[in-house]
Formats: C-alpha cells, sequence, structure tokens
C-alpha cells in the first residue's frame, strides 16, 4: 500500500517535561535520601520496598512512557491511519468512504477538548500530542474527528490526493 504522507509527533512540550521531571526527581531523590541516607522520606516514610516501587514506576517508567508516546498520522490509498502509541499497538483505519468532509482548523485543546492525548470534547474525539493546529473531519456516521498536526495543509492535501477531490 503507498504512503502519501506520514507524520510522527511526540510530546515535546518545555511545561510537560518540566512537570515529568520534577516528579521523576522528587521520587529518585526518595528513595536516595531514604535507602542511601538512611533518613526517613517525609514525616510518614513508606518501607523500602514501596519506595524503590515508586522510584522505578515514576523516576524511570514516567519519563520513558512520555519520551515513548507517539501519534502517527498516515494517508494511504485507503484511508487515513493514526496510531497513537503504546495505546493503539496497530494502526486504526478511517476507510476513504468514512471521510464524508475536512479541512485544516486552528482549535483551543483545552477548551474544545480538554488537553492534548486521545479525547473526548464537545467537539467529537481528538488525537492530538501538541499545538493547536490539525485537520477537522466529519464522518459519514455523523461524529466529529480531529488529527492534530504540525503540517494540516499538507495532510489536506494528501486527503485531496486520496479521495480524488
Amino acid at each position: 500500500m503507498n504512503t502519501l504522507y506520514r507524520e510522527t509527533q511526540y510530546f515535546r512540550q518545555l511545561w510537560l517535561w518540566a512537570l515529568v521531571l520534577f516528579i521523576s526527581l522528587i521520587s529518585l531523590y526518595g528513595v536516595f535520601q531514604q535507602l542511601v541516607l538512611k533518613v526517613p522520606f517525609g514525616n510518614n516514610p513508606a518501607p523500602d520496598s514501596i519506595m524503590i516501587v515508586l522510584a522505578v514506576i515514576f523516576g524511570i517508567g514516567l519519563p520513558l512512557f512520555m519520551y515513548a508516546t507517539n501519534l502517527t498520522t498516515e494517508i494511504r490509498s485507503d484511508g487515513l491511519y493514526v496510531r497513537f502509541f503504546p495505546f493503539h499497538l496497530s494502526c486504526h483505519r478511517i476507510a476513504v468512504e468514512e471521510i464524508q468532509r475536512y479541512e485544516a482548523c486552528t482549535y483551543s485543546p483545552i477548551k474544545d477538548y480538554g488537553g492534548w492525548g486521545i479525547r473526548f470534547g464537545r467537539k467529537g474525539k481528538a488525537y492530538n500530542v501538541s499545538g493547536n493546529r490539525g485537520v477537522q473531519l466529519e464522518l459519514s456516521n455523523g461524529k466529529d474527528l480531529l488529527v492534530g498536526s504540525q503540517k494540516p495543509e499538507e495532510l489536506v492535501e494528501a486527503l485531496n490526493t486520496t479521495l480524488g477531490r
């Protein structure tokens, strides 16, 4: 199958990474303080084994998870493919026949969809990772779908080519 368009986006917002790394560093510091310095972390410290588990989950796992999470959008000859890794292990296909209308748009991620990720908001379902640009689709079942994109005009052009418009 011929791929006409492909875009992969990652969570790379500075504010998000500051928050993730802050949480990570606190959990790693707690383990260091409690296990290496032998000073209880907090007024009611958790057992050492719990501190280690928390450090693995939040200190190592959370940053790795955020680094690996991505949104891949492809236009192939038979439709639009969206994969939000690691939540989708394979691509979710929207067949050419299902796409009724589409247009590049600017939107408010928080106001319209409640943030970034796989979201359900007042304007329908959205797959977005960063920014406020994307392509709004109207599907044959009457549902709306927003696919966030850093290059929405290129995505629309690829849809035009695939749909013959």
